[in-house]
Formats: structure tokens, C-alpha cells, sequence
């Protein structure tokens, strides 16, 4: 049944018929904003979700399968949305994958482990680094692509070639079919179950395993096609590679892109992480040359060869820090290979390095190329490679859409295939376009960038697909290599393996989904023009996120991910607005818009996390702040800029309030509080709880010079007004006074400038999006700290790692040369080595880094110190942003509590003696979340230095 058909049989309210199946019919939307946000994924590709589950478990998975079944209705999965072939879109019932599914278990000290289908790659090796293992496949996109989309695309990446891939790698899995059955291939009798619940597909697979074998064309066309990377099409070298019918299902389910059923559980053999690893670039004459170059270096054992082609060279040589061999060259035929080997001893890895050299001596190079065990010059090398995809979509055209395909050739068809795709970039006026991949297994990526709209764009891009299919195949390769055939290439399945093998992928189709529901229009499409529907285009949107390519690498570390909407999301429905409006569907744009209020602007965090995960670098956080600036309570406004005039009064008001709100019944504040949130707005009034602490000394006394020793001042203090807000814990001093203590210690001098009461880091101002306090506040804090520092002379230190970056984000907005650095780096470099030998006071520290410590480069110092006060320093490998940002985890505690769970569930696990920050309010967030008394790093400090 084509997808059209099934459409037509939707009930009017299709989300009220998957609400009766879930536990909690809230995991049932069919809001416009819902579907708006989970539309796109990182693919050319855009199909909107009639409805969105988010199923809580395998069970419920299943019964929604079954349902759908019944009903006809399709349904997608989807974890990560990574994926860039379509396969994660749908126009009917979309299913969250991702949300309930991040358990990890760590199995025979790392070398087994098993992870539900919602955990992303890097956090899974986040667990197996300590025992020193890693899993197989190694996507580039291992920051955000999840296991679920691993197994269901069989990825690989850049080293793991087809031996360490999903297929060859995965030990067992728990896979639920479209009935609703069940089966745990770990399990002894796992056959006799597939046959007891599903007689039919049991018995359908061993006919066509016979079918397969007896078959000599097909042995001989499967055997040459899997020899290479091939995620083309169902794995039916699973029918010549198993006997058992249960690891036949299991290896074609692998690689599927849920169009066979649902991977609940998957467990992996793993692989050694090889410690020694030496690089090289090597800058070739030619692409022909570099490609000659490839079976030597092959025999060499070279775990990556990455290939990049001379346009690739020409973007890379925009870099900043591009690499040496590649500035003030003329490109104009070059190529480049990364070449790259590891190994367990440095003796081994000498010897392979040397295998390499020699190789290259005999090449026709432009310049030497030296391998290198510098772990500075290796990043540099791999920021060319890596970049190459994200510069080039990062600066297309606005309002164009970026389209990233990957093919597989033999090894020794790699350069006559390059330039023949060259030939058809400038044939079909495909500029700027980039070829560069995995040269040892002959895998390339190439990227177009287009409208992708209208009969002459379209025809264009059809002639295009049709030659490079032909050019392809007629080399002997497969038309998908790791992306998965997703919906760009399934009408070309049957091109590729012939009506015979196409004929057996249609029947495992038929045999495990009967009734069609999974995934219709990936994998199997008879449509010869599919891949040509439903094509992306991207209106232009503000240009903090214009340049946006829903790759999705944001979401893992935002803080409202599982709340309301991710970085992605927000800028997706950005454009669902725009198109809207476009369209003059007004009640549409309507409704996105208010909806937008609290799920878009008010629960974002605005922390800035985005951006260090972001390939295009986009700040999320920046956007919202202008919105929220652009949509600005003129009352609140005006009075926040009254409140940066008389700042050194209100904040002693707030610490006071605190105060006297510590001593008072918290019943009745926060019922006081509950009132004003309920007539003034949730996001204006903060909400009062009993795990606030008292407020904070004042800083005025602080003013003058800090510190011991006979020696000048050799920096500005600006102690926080976050310190003198919120008091301490009521375990320690809070971080002021202990930074205070260790200056004495070390007979080191700081001065606090006049005024310190009136000035703030203006963060207050900032995420609220209020520019006229925020200029006030400017201004008082670059001229104050103007005559303190000597006109900059002197470095300013904070103590609260939000307040160091946000006095920093100032000076770079007023463009004055003025250094800023927190507190913990300032003592990690000037204090620590005059504090002489000091004895750990603690056996077990759960340490939270912050956004702030995180975007500022503060985390090797806040480990530092940390370090000297106890034995052993853990952060947890769920660690993320808190949510707190500032007032916001009051305003909107819902925020904190989403953004902190899965760290608090861990700290509970890890049972630590003491736990620590570097950030007031962050410290607050987390002692709310996990009950444990969190305190500055610094205060520990104070307390492992005192005199005994």
C-alpha cells in the first residue's frame, strides 16, 4: 500500500487514537508547534508529523505498532534526527525515540556494553573512556547521532571501515516487529520464540536464505557489493552470513532505518582506544597522485586516509588557523590525504609512521610531509577535515539548502570517479561544491548547495542524480555508503542489485511489516521520481540562525531538550513561522507564535551551550535574547534601567529580602510569591522555595587593596554580586570570602575598585533582553574598571564563572582591550604555587563544570584545583547545563529540574563526600536538584589550606 493510499485512511484526530495506548496521553501532540519542531532533521527533506509520541518504553513502542498496524496509519522513529537521506521524517505519526531510551550499562569491564537506542555515541564512549574502550562505529557525528540511528543505519565513519561497524560489531539486540513480539536474540531459545510469535516471517526468512544461496548471480553481485561500505538497500549478506534465522532478522534489521521494526536495546562488543596516534598532512600534485598513493599506504595499516579535494584545499585555506601546508599556496589541482596511525606503543607506532614516510618520499608531493605526535597540530588537521561540510553550508546563499550525498567505489576507480563528479559539478552549475571522505575504503562525501525549487532547479538536480547514479554503478560501487538509502535513494535500490535481489528485499519488507506502517518511502519506493518530493526550502530568518543546517549536534547539551524545544527546534519553527506568514495562513502563524512564548523564549536558558557543539557556531541564546529585547515589557524595561542606575541599592534590597525570607515560614513566601507569579506573568515574578539561601554580605567593605605582601596590585577583583545576593550554603564562607583567605595566604594583592556595590557583570540585563540597563550598566563597569586596571593593564578577575564571561562579553561589545579570568584560573596560575604543599581534605569530589566555565576554557583549572583538595574528582558523564541561568531557574524552576535530572539520578549513584562549582547560582541549582550541598571549589580550597 503506497504512502498516499495509507494517508487517506487517517481518522480525523489521529493523535486521541495513540493517546488510548500510551500511559500518559500527555506524550501525545498534535500541536501545531509540536509538529512544526519535529519536522525537519538534518537531511534535504521536509515532511510534517500529523501527530508526535514520545513513547516511555519498549512495551508501549510496541503497542503503538500495533495500533498503527490496525489503523493503517505509518509511523516513524525517530532518536537523534541526524541523519541526512530522509529516513527520520514523516508525514504521519512520529515517534520519540530518544527522550526515555539513554540507559547504559558498562558490561566485562569495557569490552561489552549495552545501550538503549536514545544514548548518543559520545556519551556512550563518555562511559567506556575510564576502562579504555570505545565502540566501533565512529560517525563524525558522534556528538548527536544516537545508537537507535547507528544500528538503524549501520554507521561507520572515519576509521572503522566494514569491520568495525554495526554489522560486525553488535552482540545481541532487543528488537520489537510491528505485532508487537519481542525477541532478545541473546537469549538461548531465541529461534524457538521468533517461531512461536511470527511462524510466517520465521519460516519466509529460511526460504529466502535458500533462495539467496541458491542463487549464483546473487552470491556473486552481494559478495562484490558488501565488500565495500554499503548502506544501500536491506543487508542481505546476512543470508549467506547467518544460519540462524533469528541472526538473519537481527543483521537485517541492522541497517534497516526502522522500516523492519524497533532496536529497545542493543549490545555491543567494543574495541581497545589505541592511546599513541601520530598525523600527518600530505599535500599531493594532483588528485590522480594522491589517489595512486592509496593502496601503499593502505598496506601500511594507516587507520584513517582522508581525502580532500583541491576546492576542499581553497575553503580550508579560509580557516584562521589553517594548517601550515596548505597557506600561500596557489591551488589549483591539489589534493590532500590526512593520514593517520595509532597503536598501544610508541614503539609500534615509530615503525608504522616510518611505513608511511617512505611511502610518501616516493610521491609526488608539493611540500614534505612530517608525521607528528602533537596533539595541538592533529586538531588543526582534523578542523580542515571536519570543517570542510559545515564552512561551505554554513555560507551558502540564504535561503538555499544544503544537500550532502556519499558513494562508494573500489579503491583504484577513486580518482577517474572524482573527476568525472567534478565534470558533473560544472555540467549541471553546481559551484563551490566539495568532494572529500574516506579514502582508504574509497567512501567520498560531496555537497550541493541550491534553491531546490521550481521545474528548471529540479530538472537540474534529476540529471544531475540520474548521471551520478550511472557514473556510480558503472564503476562498480554502491550508491550509499554510510548515510543510509533513507528517501534520496530508494528509488535506485533496484538499479543497484537487479529485480532478483530487489525482489527478496521486497518480501523481507512484506514478511516482518505486513501491513506497510513502517517508514513507507524509505528503503522500498516504486516511485522513480520519490526522491525528487517533499524537498526542503528554507525561508530567510534572522541572522543569528539563518545560516542554521538542522544537523541537530545542539540538542544533546541544551538544557531544555527534554522540556520544551532544543537550539534546532527553536530556529526550525522560526522557519514554520516564516513559511507560514509566507503563505498567509495567519491563524497558523498564530498560533506558532503564542505557543512560541513560553516553549521558544521563556524556557530557553540562553546559556550558550549551543554553540559549543554548533558546526556553523550559532548561538541560540543570541536569538532569543533579541527576542525577547524585541518583544519587551516597556514597564519592566524602563524599570530594570532604573534598577541598573541604583544597582548597588537593589541588590542589597534582594540580599535583605532573602534574608529575612530565610527566617520566615517558607510556606507563606512562597505562596506570596505564587500570587504575584499569578497576576504579573510566570516568567516575571520568581518563585520563592525553601532551598534559597539567606542573602549575601555586602562588597563595599571590600573596596581597596586585598591580599598580603609588600608587592603592587597585579590584578582588579570584581567579587560578584551573585555572592552578595545569595549567601553561603551555611556549610562554608561562600566564595568571596574564601578567595579573600587564600589571597592573605599567598601574599598575593588585589584591588577592588570604588563602587564595586553599583556594578554587575549585566547578565540581568542581557538574557532578559533589556539593552537600555544593560548600556547603563556598561558603561559604569568599562569605565570603573578603566582607571582600576590602569587602562587595562591589569587583569580583572570575578568569582562566579557567569559573571568572569559576562564581564568579558562587555569588554568585547565595547571593544576595549581589557583581560578577563576567573577566579579558579587566576588561582590555579598565580595562587596555588605559592601556597606550597597541600594535604587533599577529601576522599571523593562530584564537581559541576558550568556553561560559563565551559565556553571560557576555565574547566582544566577548575580540575586543577580541584585535584589538590581531593583524592579523587569525578564529574559525571551526564553532566550539562543546570537550567538555573541566573533568575531563570526561579522564574521557570520546571527548567532546572528537566535540566538536571539525568546528573542528579548519577551524583545519587557516585554518593560523593562533598560537591562542588564555580558559579553561586549553579551551585544553587544543584544542591535543589540532587540535595547535596554544593559550594564553590574555592571555599574547599580555603578550608585544605588553613592553618592547622
Amino acid at each position: 500500500m503506497s504512502t498516499s493510499s495509507l494517508q487517506d485512511l487517517f481518522p480525523p484526530d489521529v493523535a486521541s487514537l495513540f493517546a488510548g495506548v500510551v500511559s500518559d496521553p500527555s506524550r501525545v501532540t498534535d500541536r501545531e508547534i509540536d509538529r512544526a519542531a519535529h519536522a525537519a532533521d538534518a537531511s534535504h527533506f521536509l515532511l510534517m508529523p500529523r501527530a508526535v509520541v514520545t513513547a516511555d518504553n519498549a512495551a508501549e513502542v510496541g503497542a503503538i505498532m500495533t495500533e498503527a498496524s490496525r489503523a493503517h496509519i505509518p509511523v516513524t522513529f525517530r532518536s537523534g534526527g541526524t541523519s541526512l537521506s530522509g529516513q527520520s521524517s514523516s508525514d504521519s505519526i512520529l515517534v520519540d525515540t530518544r527522550r526515555h531510551f539513554r540507559h547504559i550499562e558498562v558490561l566485562d569491564d569495557g569490552r561489552r556494553v549495552r545501550v538503549e537506542p536514545g544514548a548518543t555515541v559520545r556519551q556512550v564512549n563518555m562511559r567506556l573512556l575510564r576502562h579504555g574502550y570505545r565502540l566501533g562505529p565512529d560517525p563524525a557525528s558522534e556528538s548527536a547521532c544516537t545508537i537507535g540511528g547507528v544500528v538503524a543505519n549501520n554507521s561507520s565513519g572515519m576509521a572503522c571501515g566494514t569491520v568495525e561497524n554495526t554489522y560486525r560489531t553488535l552482540e545481541s539486540m532487543i528488537f520489537v516487529l510491528p505485532s508487537g513480539a519481542t525477541i532478545n536474540t541473546a537469549d538461548a531459545d531465541a529461534d524457538t520464540q521468533l517461531k512461536a510469535h511470527e511462524p510466517e516471517l520465521f519460516e519466509g526468512l529460511l526460504r529466502l536464505q535458500k533462495r539467496v544461496r541458491e542463487n549464483p548471480d546473487s552470491v556473486a553481485r552481494i559478495e562484490r557489493q558488501f565488500a565495500m561500505k554499503n548502506t544501500m538497500g536491506y543487508g542481505v549478506n546476512s543470508l549467506l552470513d547467518f544460519d540462524s534465522p533469528v541472526q538473519v532478522l537481527a543483521h537485517l534489521i541492522i541497517g534497516s532505518e526502522g522500516t523492519l521494526a524497533f532496536v529497545a536495546e542493543a549490545t555491543f562488543r567494543t574495541v581497545p582506544v589505541l592511546p599513541r596516534i601520530t598525523t600527518a598532512l600530505a599535500v599531493f600534485a594532483t588528485l590522480d597522485d594522491a589517489t595512486k598513493a592509496l593502496p601503499a599506504l593502505v598496506a601500511t595499516k594507516a587507520a584513517t586516509l582522508e581525502l580532500m579535494d583541491s576546492t576542499s584545499l581553497r575553503v580550508g585555506q579560509s580557516f584562521p588557523d589553517a594548517p601550515a601546508q596548505i597557506v600561500g599556496v596557489d591551488v589549483t589541482n591539489q589534493a590532500a590525504l590526512l593520514i593517520e596511525y595509532q597503536s598501544t606503543t610508541e614503539e609500534e607506532l615509530t615503525g608504522l609512521a616510518a611505513q608511511g614516510a617512505q611511502v610518501l618520499q616516493q610521491s609526488p608531493l608539493t611540500a614534505p610531509a612530517v608525521f607528528s605526535p602533537d596533539p595541538a597540530a592533529r586538531e588543526i588537521a582534523w578542523k580542515l577535515r571536519k570543517g570542510l561540510y559545515t564552512t561551505v553550508a554554513g555560507a551558502r546563499p540564504s535561503g538555499t539548502t544544503a544537500l550532502l550525498e556519499d558513494i562508494v567505489v573500489p579503491v583504484p576507480s577513486l580518482a577517474p570517479t572524482c573527476e568525472a563528479l567534478q565534470d558533473l559539478f560544472d555540467r549541471y552549475e553546481y559551484r563551490d561544491s566539495v568532494i572529500f571522505g574516506h579514502a582508504k575504503d574509497g567512501n567520498i562525501h560531496f555537497m550541493l548547495t541550491d534553491r531546490f525549487e521550481g521545474d528548471s532547479s529540479m530538472k537540474r538536480f534529476e540529471g544531475f542524480t540520474d548521471q551520478m547514479v550511472d557514473l556510480v554503478l558503472g564503476a562498480g560501487g554502491n550508491l550509499k555508503a554510510e548515510h543510509g538509502t533513507g528517501r534520496v535513494m530508494a528509488p535506485f535500490v533496484k538499479r543497484q542489485y537487479g529485480d532478483e535481489l530487489y525482489g527478496v528485499m521486497r518480501e523481507i519488507k512484506r514478511l516482518c511489516d505486513p501491513a506497510g506502517i513502517l517508514n513507507p518511502g524509505v528503503i522500498i519506493e516504486d516511485d522513480p521520481k520519490a526522491h525528487l518530493r517533499d524537498f526542503k526550502h528554507n525561508p530567510q530568518i534572522e541572522q543569528e540562525a539563518d545560516r542554521c543546517v538542522e544537523c541537530g549536534y545542539c540538542e544533546p547539551v541544551c538544557p531544555s531538550k527534554d522540556l520544551t524545544l532544543t537550539p534546532r527546534q527553536r530556529i526550525v519553527v522560526r522557519r514554520a513561522m516564516e513559511r507560514a506568514e509566507a503563505a498567509g495562513d495567519k491563524e497558523l502563524h498564530k498560533k506558532l507564535e503564542h505557543d512560541y512564548e513560553y516553549s521558544g523564549i521563556d524556557t530557553c536558558a540562553v546559556d550558550g551551550m549551543c554553540v559549543t557543539a554548533c558546526p556553523v557556531l550559532i548561538n541560540t541564546g543570541t536569538l532569543v535574547k533579541r527576542l525577547r529585547r524585541e518583544e519587551q515589557n516597556p514597564v519592566l524595561a524602563a524599570g530594570w534601567k532604573g534598577a541598573a542606575h541604583g544597582w548597588a541599592a537593589v541588590s542589597r534590597a534582594g540580599s535583605v529580602a532573602l534574608t529575612v525570607a530565610d527566617h520566615v515560614p517558607a510556606g507563606l513566601v512562597s505562596a506570596v510569591t505564587t500570587v504575584g507569579r499569578a497576576v504579573l506573568g510566570a516568567d516575571t515574578v520568581p518563585q520563592y522555595s525553601k532551598d534559597l539561601p539567606g542573602g549575601g554580605p555586602a562588597r563595599k567593605p571590600l573596596t581597596g587593596c586585598l591580599g598580603s605582601g609588600a608587592d603592587d596590585p597585579i590584578a582588579v577583583y570584581l567579587p560578584a554580586c551573585v555572592g552578595s545576593m545569595f549567601g553561603d550554603s551555611g556549610e562554608g564562607m561562600g566564595a568571596t570570602a574564601a578567595f579573600k583567605e587564600l589571597l592573605e595566604r599567598a601574599g598575593v594583592r588585589v584591588i577592588v575598585p570604588q563602587g564595586i556595590e553599583s556594578m554587575c557583570c549585566s547578565t540581568p540585563w542581557t538574557s532578559k533582553g533589556y539593552s537600555g540597563g544593560r548600556d547603563v550598566m556598561a558603561d559604569r563597569v568599562v569605565e570603573t574598571v578603566r582607571t582600576a586596571s590602569q587602562g587595562g593593564e591589569l587583569p580583572i578577575i570575578s568569582d562566579a564563572s557567569s559573571c568572569s564571561e559576562g564581564f568579558a562579553h562587555i569588554f568585547q561589545d565595547r571593544d576595549v582591550p581589557f583581560r578577563v579570568e576567573d577566579a579558579v584560573s587566576f588561582v590555579a596560575r598565580e595562587v596555588l604555587p605559592k601556597l606550597g604543599e597541600i594535604s587533599p581534605v577529601i576522599d571523593s569530589l562530584v564537581l559541576h563544570p558550568t556553561c560559563s566555565s565551559t565556553q571560557m576554557g576555565l574547566n582544566p583549572d577548575l580540575q586543577q584545583v580541584s585535584q589538590v583538595v581531593a583524592k579523587t574528582v569525578t564529574v559525571p558523564d551526564a553532566w550539562g547545563c543546570c537550567g538555573f541561568a541566573g533568575d531563570r531557574g526561579m522564574l521557570h524552576p520546571e527548567l532546572t529540574a528537566s535540566a538536571t535530572a539525568a546528573e542528579a539520578a548519577e551524583v545519587a549513584e557516585l554518593d560523593g563526600d562533598a560537591h562542588a562549582s564555580c558559579n553561586r547560582t549553579c551551585e544553587i541549582g544543584m544542591t535543589r536538584a540532587t540535595g547535596k550541598d554544593y559550594r564553590h571549589v574555592l571555599e574547599l580550597l580555603e578550608e585544605a589550606t588553613r592553618p592547622r
